[in-house]
């Protein structure tokens, strides 16, 4: 009901058209594709969430798997010009090559979201060289700020602090998370969707870990208050760090993400007073 509402925030602009349905509806898709003859298409509908992925593996590559093969199919049936695909930071998986950098193979990935998301980002290599589609990977690193999804730490801690809701600290905090504001994100895809690449991977992060703790620490002096923490060991599905290098990005999208992470918790925590608290 959160995401619909924020939705509904975009329909007041007058370029907007909201249409609500499902990317597994493949008749539905090319049908939408061939009425909006649309010249480029950012694809980020998915379900996220390495946890719940465990859960429900089908789910996942049901979604965003076979649902971004649908939008593939019908952005090339409607001679989409470039299509720019979200993915995650999650495809890095256990790594050892810090920071992570678009040239590592990925064929490791700890969950079904990542596999998924990862088998997509291939999928789309075979739509570019089979069919010449422009097809850009983003790959999203820890993105938050208003709006964003509740089920991610920002929101979840504001709660914990505001409610005393309990929730999980993996580690004691001690894991690094390079957190990118969402306008900088946002930023990211705008370029790619203005630059026709061919076949790219491109990391959209800040390239600046932070740790967990410290990020908890921000929040709670913001709010005033302790958030209500229980000490857990990482879940198998999660990974210690993730770290972005974004050289490929400045230089093939001109991205120079602007937003620290200092400002950007804050910008959260002023949304989440208004609009949530």
């Amino acid at each position: 009901e959160r995401k619909r509402l924020s939705a509904q925030r975009l329909a007041a602009y007058p370029n907007i058209k909201l249409i609500e349905t499902d990317i597994r509806d493949r008749e539905q898709m090319f049908a939408i594709f061939a009425e909006e003859k649309f010249d480029a298409v950012a694809h980020l509908a998915a379900l996220a969430g390495v946890r719940n992925a465990v859960k429900y593996p089908d789910l996942y590559v049901e979604v965003d798997l076979n649902g971004s093969q649908n939008l593939m199919d019908a952005a090339r049936a409607s001679g989409v010009g470039n299509f720019v695909f979200a993915s995650t930071s999650s495809v890095y998986g256990n790594t050892t090559v810090i920071p992570f950098i678009e040239t590592d193979h990925c064929d490791r990935p700890l969950q079904p979201y990542a596999a998924a998301k990862r088998a997509a980002e291939m999928l789309g290599y075979t739509y570019h060289y089979l069919f010449g589609m422009n097809f850009t990977v983003v790959r999203f690193f820890t993105v938050y700020g208003p709006y964003g999804r509740p089920d991610m730490m920002a929101y979840l801690l504001a709660e914990s602090v505001t409610k005393g809701i309990q929730i999980p600290l993996y580690e004691g905090g001690e894991m690094y998370r390079d957190w990118t504001f969402i306008s900088d994100t946002v930023a990211g895809v705008i370029a790619a969707l203005e630059r026709p690449l061919g076949y790219e991977i491109i990391n959209l992060g800040r390239g600046e870990p932070v740790l967990l703790k410290d990020f908890v620490g921000m929040i709670e002096t913001l709010a005033g208050g302790k958030a209500n923490l229980v000490s857990q060991p990482k879940p198998a599905a999660d990974f210690v760090r993730n770290e972005a290098d974004i050289s490929k990005a400045r230089r093939l999208l001109n991205y120079n993400p602007l937003v620290s992470v200092e400002e950007g918790i804050t910008k959260f925590w002023d949304w989440y007073k208004t609009q949530a608290g």
